[in-house]
């Protein structure tokens, strides 16, 4: 059995710079360093000064909030896993979740000159998301102006100043990326408040995703395997669909998510080191009769100069505690706020290693040897911090912010005062 602490053991390589008088001597080290490492040939945790600096899959970036103001190249991109280890079943896999996918910092206004008053989840396009490897997407749908949007909300409704953009634009951005890379797979968990009947069937067609849909009857009922990834993309079933509405699987074949995964408890909750609760829609997370594990680690207030703290050693110590409280099982969604940021490997890094010790045995799944038996790997160290770039397949990704990736924001407190104002306003006028 594998030591639980051993397979997510995160030590930084980061060192704090000794103070000395020998300051001449440094220097001369610095202007070696520098000389070395320039023009994308610096690798995670060396300094850089630009994006250029860095290699494939890396940007400049730095995190304050842990105290490390020095900009570092820092993963942004993840491995693509299918191109070292393919033929698995679907459940063995672990891939990266974006909460809140659509909820975008620089999101396109809203029409009529509205201003958005809400929160942020994320930092880039939905296409850029899948380009730089997430292979699942959160997207909050609701019924709004004779449509269905992406939406914040309050008790199940979305407002004007809450709302984002009509689902549609979304969607045929998933449909985009699947026509362009032949042998990707993508997840799409909706929380669901669309009353409209066949609203979400009619939705999906439109955007021309019905080609790609995974069918309910096909799915594993009583925690089975599912089929392999070359089996789904074989047949082109490369969109898998779940819904928060278990009336829409009868209704629509949508699958009603709870039936397939078992969740932890989103928000805080998830984040808070030590426990890790099932969500109450979910059963207990070492519940064998649903064959997927999402995990959630986001806080409730999500805040992007804390994020890169975030992810990194507590992340490592939550996907611990939750592979203990779902008896010894990997998580295959592991859901998160600015997927991007971290002190150097984040979420990417702990989905590498994940995907190592669950494919073939192997600290990351860099390691993996394609054809070798479970437990053959190659020589690296860990963690390792150095991003497989696909370059034989059909997957080429970049890093990219909306707006620069160096300075690091918190919520506007302002903004959330004017936000709840405005909403006490609405509610006490309903």
């Amino acid at each position: 059995m594998l030591m639980c602490s051993r397979f997510l053991d995160y030590r930084t390589k980061c060192r704090a710079s000794t103070p000395t008088i020998f300051a001449s001597f440094f220097f001369s080290l610095f202007l070696t360093s520098s000389a070395a490492c320039f023009n994308g040939n610096c690798q995670v945790l060396e300094a850089c000064t630009a994006a250029t600096d860095c290699g494939p899959g890396l940007y400049c970036g730095n995190c304050p909030a842990l105290g490390r103001t020095r900009p570092v190249c820092t993963r942004g991109q993840a491995t693509i896993v299918t191109s070292l280890v393919n033929g698995l079943p679907f459940n063995k896999y672990s891939w990266i979740m974006t909460h809140n996918s659509f909820s975008i910092v620089d999101a396109p206004p809203l029409p009529g000159g509205v201003q958005r008053l809400t929160f942020y989840n994320q930092e880039d396009t939905v296409t850029n998301q899948l380009r730089n490897g997430v292979r699942g997407l959160m997207l909050d749908m609701y019924d709004f102006e004779n449509d269905i949007w992406l939406c914040h909300s309050f008790r199940g409704q979305c407002f004007n100043f809450t709302a984002f953009q009509p689902a549609i634009n979304t969607l045929r951005e998933v449909e985009a990326f699947l026509t362009q890379n032949p042998t990707e797979i993508v997840t799409i968990v909706i929380e669901d408040y669309v009353r409209t009947p066949k609203g979400l069937t009619n939705l999906f067609t439109n955007a021309g995703l019905d080609k790609y849909w995974f069918p309910v009857s096909d799915m594993p009922k009583k925690g089975e395997d599912w089929p392999t990834v070359t089996e789904m993309v074989q047949a082109n079933h490369r969109l898998l669909v779940f819904t928060s509405d278990a009336s829409k699987e009868a209704e629509e074949g949508i699958a009603y998510q709870w039936s397939y995964m078992v969740e932890n408890e989103s928000g805080d909750p998830g984040v808070q080191g030590g426990s890790c609760p099932h969500r109450k829609e979910s059963k207990l997370l070492n519940s064998r009769s649903a064959s997927l594990f999402l995990q959630n680690y986001f806080p409730t207030d999500p805040v992007e100069a804390d994020s890169c703290k975030e992810h990194s050693a507590p992340l490592a110590d939550m996907v611990n505690t939750c592979y203990k409280a779902a008896g010894n099982v990997l998580p295959n969604f592991i859901a998160v706020n600015f997927y991007m940021r971290s002190d150097g490997g984040g979420v990417f890094d702990i989905v590498d290693k994940i995907n190592g010790h669950s494919l073939c045995g192997c600290n990351t799944v860099s390691a993996c040897q394609e054809g070798a038996p479970f437990g053959s790997c190659k020589n690296i160290a860990v963690p390792d911090t150095t991003p497989v770039t696909n370059t034989t397949g059909s997957f080429t990704g970049y890093v990219q912010f909306s707006r620069s990736a160096s300075p690091v924001h918190s919520p506007n407190c302002w903004l959330f005062l004017a936000f709840y104002l405005r909403l006490i306003t609405i509610l006490l006028q309903l």
